[in-house]
């Protein structure tokens, strides 16, 4: 019986050998209170951060090996992620140095377990220093920024001698950090710099202080000492939270890997005590399949976010862990609409009913820290929001949530289903000459891509798709005329969406106020309209679509976002949205796209080379084509945060992933009415493949790869 339970083992990532400054994108970690970056050396740290106490992107924690900084001695080190640790070491001449990094469940720190080994044939004395920093703060209100907030520090040696205390102005946010064994710690001896503004590359790493240890090893010999750093909002919390990981690092690291395996098991467990759904186990004798479901479910939770203070008790992050940390995109969380609709149905009401009540035309997401909107209006947003409010309602059976009353900004409370109505009908108030809504310029859309603005067909085609939702839904709520104007409405549009289309080529073009139309080859569209409309379009579209794709967007083991072909594809080199890349739900969803196209024969043999980029630990907010940068592993790379590429290492729109393969590959559905139905194409990869505990209105189901549907 194949395995449906996965442990971080299996989900480990490749061991990445590097240098110093190769464009290795540094990888997180987090325990639901906050995350960190591990560095590119042996123990530095970057951005810790357990709100509501944040430092930006902060580095601490430097290694210099008898006296050496370590980065200097242009060695390879290894990473060695898992979803509980990262594991990295080196050896710096007869030295084997290996450490283990966590955060620290139940506690707002991280801790760093450093082992070394003399291999040589002599006694060793090793003296290892850490240069450490921090710039803790506790902003009020919203972060607001890519990077959370950060300012200068004072610091101090603590009475015991082995640790620092970092303080902000005011001290409403320390950070403490030192290692469990004696110690030498001493501030540093170089002047604060007159300029506040700190920035990674300009303004330095920073030198609070340093901590110092010798290690004496005979020969064969390991030493080792704990390395932590946590953070409260006052000295005494500070302190005991140090003091209680300090006592024991080695029982950290195994405490992180119990914990994560509990979660990793909770996700496909029915009544489970971490979630208020769960996701349906999936037995196959395919790998390829096993692996991208359970890396998509991975990357959901590994987004979930449980500090004091969070406003929604739990949220969903959507990036980690260099920016954004606290803010929630409603684009984003959309595109993992199916796995937080079954998974954690419980969150999503919250969240879709604290969205609402915001006022969706006015920002991106939100803040979990007040509940403020955060930046700007996203083009997107009636039909990310429809989506997830009909994935709540058909995988829940909650229909009262329709009828629950929410006011929307100002405005006087009005039934979900009634905004439901509203968004489907948003477009006609974005209407200019033509009959199209006009979506806005290049921030509204795809942030990098010039040529994409205005009357887009993606978000045009989503329209007919909201539409056609929205009456499904009223009608479920007895309201037969109103289903039915809105099913014209969408009758009516069609064809104004579709003759965006440009005849023969595959792809759409973009219209613009002055009634020009420039052609567009960015995957948005062909994933949009392929996923919202595919019954809609003619066999000779669906075809011309489907060759244009594997010209112009696939590659082995990723895709392109935009066609090289395209003549903005010199305008950035970002790869969430460019020809040099893609960000991470756009393969899952062009996958959906294809078999919705009737291509079958192109998506499935092509999930076998995207399974290679699986190897990186959770999906990069952008991972390389290796036209541009060479794969690792045979995986495409992850992209970098540095400029030019501001991409992070983790995005949360991973689950499109187990939606590609429960609604795409088994095809799954559940009808408005509660019915689950199944007619996919998962047998033609492993005719045994089962889903059981498919949960739908309250009643669990096992589907078969054939399309049987069975109630348990």
């Amino acid at each position: 019986m194949p395995r449906t339970i996965p442990t971080v083992d299996d989900l480990a990532a490749d061991v990445i050998t590097h240098h110093y400054d190769d464009l290795i994108a540094p990888p997180g970690l987090t325990n639901f209170l906050g995350t960190t970056v591990v560095g590119h050396d042996l123990v530095s740290l970057q951005a810790v951060t357990f709100p509501p106490v944040s430092q930006g992107l902060a580095q601490t924690g430097a290694l210099f090996v008898d006296g050496r900084v370590f980065e200097s001695y242009g060695i390879p080190i290894a990473h060695a992620w898992r979803p509980d640790r990262v594991v990295r070491s080196a050896s710096v001449g007869d030295l084997d140095i290996e450490t283990t990094t966590v955060c620290v469940p139940g506690e707002t720190a991280v801790a760093v377990d450093v082992r070394v080994t003399n291999r040589s044939g002599a006694a060793r004395s090793v003296t290892l220093i850490l240069a450490v920093n921090a710039r803790v703060t506790r902003a009020d209100g919203s972060w607001g920024d890519a990077e959370s907030p950060s300012e200068r520090n004072e610091v101090e040696v603590d009475g015991d001698g082995n640790r620092l205390l970092f303080a902000a102005p005011g001290q409403t946010a320390w950070s403490v950090q030192g290692i469990d064994r004696m110690a030498r710690v001493a501030k540093s001896a170089v002047p604060p710099t007159p300029v506040d503004e700190f920035e990674v590359g300009i303004g330095g790493a920073g030198r609070g202080g340093e901590l110092s240890t010798v290690l004496e090893l005979e020969p064969g010999a390991t030493g080792r000492f704990g390395y932590v750093q946590a953070t409260a909002t006052t000295r005494a919390a500070a302190v005991a939270v140090f003091d209680r990981v300090a006592a024991d690092v080695p029982a950290a690291v195994t405490a992180a890997e119990t914990m994560w395996n509990g979660q990793l098991a909770a996700i496909f467990t029915p009544g489970n005590t971490e979630y208020s759904g769960h996701l349906p186990a999936l037995a196959t004798s395919s790998e390829t399949l096993r692996r991208l479901y359970w890396w998509g479910a991975l990357g959901v939770i590994w987004f979930r976010r449980e500090f004091d203070g969070n406003v929604l008790g739990r949220s969903y992050d959507t990036l980690m862990p260099h920016y954004w940390a606290t803010t929630t995109f409603i684009w984003d969380y959309s595109l993992s609409s199916v796995v937080h609709s079954m998974l954690d149905p419980d969150e999503m009401r919250r969240q879709l009913l604290h969205w609402i009540a915001s006022d969706i035309h006015t920002h991106f997401g939100t803040s979990s820290l007040t509940g403020d909107p955060v930046g700007r209006w996203y083009s997107v947003n009636d039909y990310a929001m429809t989506r997830l409010v009909d994935d709540y309602v058909r995988h829940t059976g909650d229909a009262g949530f329709l009828e629950e009353l929410v006011g929307a900004g100002d405005r006087e409370a009005a039934p979900v289903a009634d905004h439901v109505v509203e968004w489907a009908d948003a477009w006609k108030g974005l209407r200019g000459a033509s009959a199209l809504a006009d979506y806005g310029e290049i921030d509204n859309l795809l942030e990098c891509v010039s040529s994409y603005t205005h009357e887009v067909a993606s978000l045009n085609a989503a329209n007919v798709w909201n539409l056609r939702t929205a009456a499904d839904l009223r009608e479920r709520l007895g309201d037969a005329d109103g289903a039915e104007r809105l099913r014209a409405d969408a009758e009516r549009l069609l064809p104004d969406v579709l003759a965006l289309y440009l005849d023969g080529t595959g792809h759409f073009a973009a219209g613009q106020p002055d009634g020009t139309r420039i052609p567009v080859k960015h995957c948005y569209d062909f994933n949009i309209v392929g996923t919202t409309i595919a019954a809609d379009l003619d066999p000779r579209i669906r075809q011309e679509m489907v060759r244009f794709f594997e010209h112009d967007l696939q590659t082995d083991n990723w895709m392109r976002a935009l066609s090289p072909w395209d003549p903005d594809a010199s305008f950035s080199v970002r790869p969430d949205h460019q020809w040099n890349g893609a960000y991470p739900a756009w393969p899952a969803d062009a996958a959906r796209s294809l078999i919705a196209l009737g291509a079958e024969d192109v998506a499935l043999p092509w999930l076998d080379g995207l399974v290679r980029s699986t190897n990186q630990g959770p999906a990069g907010q952008a991972h390389f084509v290796e036209e541009a940068l060479p794969g690792i592993n045979g995986g495409a790379r992850k992209a970098p945060p540095q400029l030019p590429y501001i991409n992070d290492w983790s995005c949360s729109s991973s689950g499109a992933w187990v939606a590609m393969i429960l609604e795409s590959v088994f095809g799954a559905r559940v009808g408005i009415d509660g019915t689950v139905t199944a007619d996919g194409c998962a047998a033609r990869l492993d005719p045994d493949a089962t889903l059981t505990g498919y949960r739908a209105a309250g009643r669990s189901y096992t589907i078969h790869a054939d399309g049987r549907v069975e109630e348990e």
